[in-house]
């Protein structure tokens, strides 16, 4: 024979009040890390390291000046922006 499963009965007295009737009194502003000047750079540096990308991949010459000195360079200025957009203070 199958047992019958009951579900406990809830309390409907708390001792404790509500979390939605009492308003939070200790309210503090959100502090991020990045300023909106942070993520602009950092979306610039990511594109120029795709351009980058972009002027490696090239044409079909694998000597090219294009593709052996200048697309690298472009590359490492986007990472280097990119450094430098992570570790800039925001605007106080």
């Amino acid at each position: 024979m199958a047992q019958k499963y009951t579900r406990p009965v809830a309390s409907t007295t708390t001792s404790r009040p509500s979390l939605l009737t009492t308003p939070p009194t200790d309210v503090k502003p959100v502090n991020f890390v990045f300023d909106k000047a942070n993520y602009q750079l950092l979306a610039i540096s990511v594109l120029i390291v795709a351009v980058g990308f972009v002027l490696m991949s090239g044409t079909t010459d694998i000597y090219s000046t294009t593709k052996i000195v200048i697309a690298p360079l472009v590359v490492l200025a986007g990472f280097g922006l990119a450094f430098y957009a992570i570790f800039k203070k925001p605007a106080a």
